[in-house]
């Protein structure tokens, strides 16, 4: 009879962890795959203020030197009551660990935080690359993907096909809820601007105001003038767009009519309480 008391005890202590376990998988889930908290905010004309996550080189030589992101990284960014979204950027090198970490920590939260990540240009690896890299983000929690560099029209509509059988959200499909962003910041594209933002199938068009600028040899006002009109073929399509913002900045995007502001370095913080100011929220 003791022997039998103490295997129905073991049995429901398994039970209950088991149950704890599928708890906890089930919470982190419902806070990445399909959450909407970003895009209702872009649906309701209001701007959305996210954490620019840069990439930090490991010192050379140094085996012993931490990831550039890890799982601390998630639960860091999804405690700042101030962010709407995450932006963590694997353009200069893609790390699905680093990615899978970050999303893992930010699903483990108490608190559900969008999270876009920024992977390579299609012409450093190719196509297929590229398209393995959205299905593979996607598949393990992330929010949106953001395609940097697109070079044609003929381009976007290839990174667009990138997120087939997604449910991306997008002027057509307002019941989506992934982001496909792409990035134009090249001179020679902006030629194609208006076909560029006329085409279906993607959420956001953004200008990449700091390659561009190095692209024109350091014009600033040149590549603000483009950055205008991007911003204007946006809004004629119903699309949100994002650009970086610091604390002497970030009042004037606002103002603007920029749905993404993505603030950076040690005084994001400051740039967003100012940002979120301004914008009323």
């Amino acid at each position: 009879m003791k022997g039998r008391q103490v295997f129905l005890t073991a049995v429901a202590c398994a039970l209950c962890s088991f149950a704890s376990i599928s708890s906890v998988a089930e919470q982190g889930s419902s806070q990445t795959v399909g959450d909407r908290s970003l895009i209702e905010l872009w649906e309701s004309g209001q701007p959305a203020f996210g954490q620019y996550v840069t990439q930090h080189a490991q010192a050379e030589g140094d085996q012993t030197a931490p990831p550039p992101y890890s799982v601390q990284t998630g639960l860091d960014l999804a405690a700042n009551v101030l962010l709407d979204f995450a932006f963590l950027s694997l353009e200069q090198h893609y790390d699905a660990n680093s990615a899978r970490d970050v999303a893992a920590g930010i699903a483990g939260s108490d608190k559900a935080l969008p999270l876009l990540v920024r992977i390579p240009p299609i012409s450093v690896d190719g196509e297929d690359a590229a398209r393995e890299r959205v299905k593979e983000l996607l598949a393990m929690g992330a929010n949106g993907v953001v395609i940097p560099h697109v070079m044609s029209a003929d381009e976007a509509r290839t990174a667009i096909s990138f997120f087939e059988g997604v449910n991306v959200w997008s002027p057509a499909n307002p019941d989506g809820d992934i982001v496909a962003m792409l990035i134009i910041e090249d001179p020679d594209v902006f030629a194609e601007l208006e076909e560029i933002a006329n085409i279906q199938g993607f959420s956001a068009l953004v200008c990449g105001i700091g390659s561009l600028t190095s692209a024109l040899g350091g014009d600033r006002e040149a590549a603000e003038v483009i950055n205008m009109q991007v911003l204007a073929a946006s809004k004629r399509v119903g699309k949100p767009n994002l650009t970086t913002v610091s604390p002497e900045s970030v009042v004037g995007r606002v103002e603007q009519g920029f749905l993404g502001l993505l603030a950076y370095g040690p005084d994001s913080n400051e740039a967003i309480r100012l940002g979120k100011l301004a914008a009323g929220r």
